[in-house]
């Protein structure tokens, strides 16, 4: 999955030029908490949030202030090829909400917390009508090759799989989320090949 894919291409932008309070206000219409600065020719040249113009929302009552003299002038970016995990990735390490989605020097669109949160939960199926089945096979050569083996004995139909870390002394666990279905004899059939079902969602 790549940024170019999930990101917003239509952008609310605002100038340099533009002060505190009508920046503010476009956040107030359009309901979002970043914008992006630009030129005449879309240009990125800062970016600011709705956290950073409110702390210093007194100070430009008392000067005149612009966006040019608050702005983030090397914001981090993402482009439109990127991975979504190398920009979840900034996200969360720099905690920050977005990044702005630059090509070639020119604003391309923006990637929020929502749209990453958004796309990952489409990948893994979970506002489809669906089961779920959480497990560990510790004592099993190539677990999940044999788990998905003994799911599709009984022509269940896998949306998608995902695992857990193990955390010190713990094993893998394994989510698999699947068609709706009757977990029922999964569960039992797993289990009796030595696979441990930790919670089962149908």
């Amino acid at each position: 999955m790549i940024v170019r894919h999930w990101m917003t291409t239509k952008v609310v932008t605002i100038r340099k030029e533009a002060s505190i309070q009508e920046a503010l206000a476009v956040m107030k219409q359009g309901s979002i908490r970043h914008l992006p600065v630009v030129d005449a020719n879309n240009q990125l040249l800062g970016w600011v949030t709705d956290a950073d113009l409110r702390g210093v929302l007194i100070a430009s009552m008392l000067e005149e202030l612009t966006l040019e003299d608050v702005m983030i002038r090397r914001p981090f970016a993402a482009t439109p090829e990127m991975s979504l995990e190398e920009a979840a990735h900034i996200i969360l390490e720099k905690k920050i909400g977005g990044l702005p989605v630059v090509e070639e020097g020119r604003l391309a669109g923006i990637i929020t917390v929502v749209d990453i949160l958004s796309a990952f939960i489409t990948f893994m199926g979970m506002f489809t009508h669906s089961s779920r089945l959480d497990v560990k096979a510790a004592a099993i050569d190539s677990p999940l090759h044999e788990i998905t083996r003994l799911i599709k004995q009984h022509n269940a139909e896998v949306i998608s799989i995902c695992h857990l870390p193990p955390t010190e002394g713990q094993d893998y666990t394994y989510s698999i989320r699947l068609k709706k279905c009757d977990l029922e004899p999964i569960v039992a059939d797993l289990e009796k090949n030595g696979i441990e079902v930790v919670s089962s969602i149908s």
